[in-house]
């Protein structure tokens, strides 16, 4: 299980057998593809999600959001989604037309049309309700070349929201917890959020959305395909109470649980404040804020690709990316 976290084992697997075998596999969110007068953003995702229903959504919303967010993140305004359902034996109909409802929903408001699909039946106990997979195409903004190897000394990071609202959301329901205040899942489509980015920012360097692996192996991935070091402040990344209560009563490092509707921007120091701006100016960007910035291998005695942590008392840590099994079937 440990294997499909987001964290170093599951890297591992990718970098030493997929990317092995698949030599022109892209370890981007989405594939950047290079066509005749235009460049197209592929993706594809797959939902395993436990429970299928938790507060605020479904498997259903996590499938369109999910694979629109991954190729919003190449620059790309998504345009076409596919839809593979596997269907254990016995599950309800009603239930299904609740999925598909919510499916529906959350492509008209990222703009998106579902234009093919396939469905396959199993038997009894030979999956768990529902696996959902979609792919997502999208057509890439004329000048835009993201990537996480683009980063340089000096650049910023903003994020677009609160950490961890969606992992803390289902292992609450999971495990039959309350936590005084209703969490639900921050599921959300954000190619609308990137767009007015890069209208303000249109020198952004990357997005990378921080789902499995939580905000932690976001920031490393980056800081390691760009060999440089990042410096995050603690007391600048927006976290609610009740998310922070419960990952210390449950023993979770908040910065390493999964999110599904947050995106991480880094930009230009000079474009920092207008791509903030935009941000916050959308529907899921209200409390959007900068947490850090990008520092030079060079100048410090830690290897490139290192993420640190300063907490308000001045004192560092590394933000170690997870190693483990923490929350499977997040997503």
């Amino acid at each position: 299980m440990a294997h499909g976290s987001g964290g170093t084992m599951m890297r591992e697997l990718i970098e030493e057998f997929f990317v092995d075998e698949f030599s022109d596999v892209q370890l981007e969110d989405a594939a950047t593809l290079e066509l005749p007068g235009r460049r197209l953003a592929f993706s594809t995702d797959t939902f395993v999600v436990h429970p299928l229903f938790f507060p605020g959504g479904n498997i259903g919303d996590l499938a369109v959001c999910g694979t629109v967010n991954d190729v919003a993140t190449a620059g790309a305004a998504p345009l076409y989604l596919s839809v593979g359902f596997i269907l254990e034996e016995g599950f309800l109909l009603a239930e299904l037309r609740t999925i598909l409802k919510s499916m529906a929903r959350r492509a008209r408001e990222a703009g998106v049309t579902i234009v093919t699909g396939d469905t396959k039946v199993v038997d009894k106990g030979a999956a768990d309700g529902v696996f959902i997979n979609t792919a997502g195409i999208g057509v890439v903004r004329e000048g835009v070349s993201l990537s996480a190897a683009n980063c340089q000394p000096g650049d910023v990071i903003l994020l677009s929201g609160t950490l961890g609202d969606h992992g803390i959301t289902i292992v609450s329901q999971r495990e039959g917890m309350g936590f005084g205040t209703t969490l639900e899942t921050d599921a959300a489509p954000l190619n609308h959020l990137i767009a007015a980015v890069l209208d303000a920012a249109p020198d952004t360097r990357v997005f990378r959305d921080p789902t499995r692996g939580g905000l932690a192996s976001c920031l490393n991935e980056i800081a390691d395909a760009s060999k440089v070091n990042m410096l995050v402040i603690e007391d600048d990344v927006p976290i609610k109470e009740q998310v922070r209560g419960a990952c210390e009563m449950l023993g979770y490092d908040v910065f390493q649980v999964a999110n599904e509707g947050k995106m991480v921007a880094i930009v230009p120091a000079e474009q920092a404040d207008t791509a903030l701006e935009a941000m916050r100016t959308t529907p899921y960007g209200a409390d959007a804020a900068i947490i850090g910035e990008v520092t030079s291998a060079a100048n410090t005695s830690r290897a490139p690709g290192r993420v640190t942590l300063r907490n308000a008392f001045g004192a560092t840590r590394i933000m170690d990316v997870l190693s483990g099994e923490q929350l499977p079937r997040i997503c």
